[in-house]
């Protein structure tokens, strides 16, 4: 039996005044994460009634991908900035019903 994947979604609330710093720095994860090996998609969106909420909707092959992921360059960068650019992330991991 195949491992099911990895499905994750990650919020994001900006600190005041740092909405389009956050923006830019989420923004730049997203051409390097989509080329990673086990990467199935990796989507952010902005809430369409508040523009200093953000949302990435991931999903891996393995575990082992996701924790690939965890250690690339950009990831450590934008761990890096993420405190001042915003609240703590909230990361909720879900399975998929159907």
């Amino acid at each position: 039996m195949d491992p099911k994947p990895i499905i994750m979604t990650v919020t994001f609330q900006a600190r005041p005044g740092k909405e389009a710093e956050l923006r830019e720095a989420l923004t730049q994860i997203l051409a390097p994460t989509r080329q990673e090996p086990g990467c199935l998609f990796y989507n952010l969106h902005v809430a369409a009634d508040d523009p200093t909420k953000f949302l990435f909707h991931e999903s891996w092959a393995t575990q082992a991908h996701h924790a690939a992921h965890d250690t690339t360059p950009h990831i450590q960068h934008l761990r890096s900035i993420v405190k001042e650019l915003t609240l703590p992330p909230v990361k909720n991991w879900w399975d998929l019903i159907g």
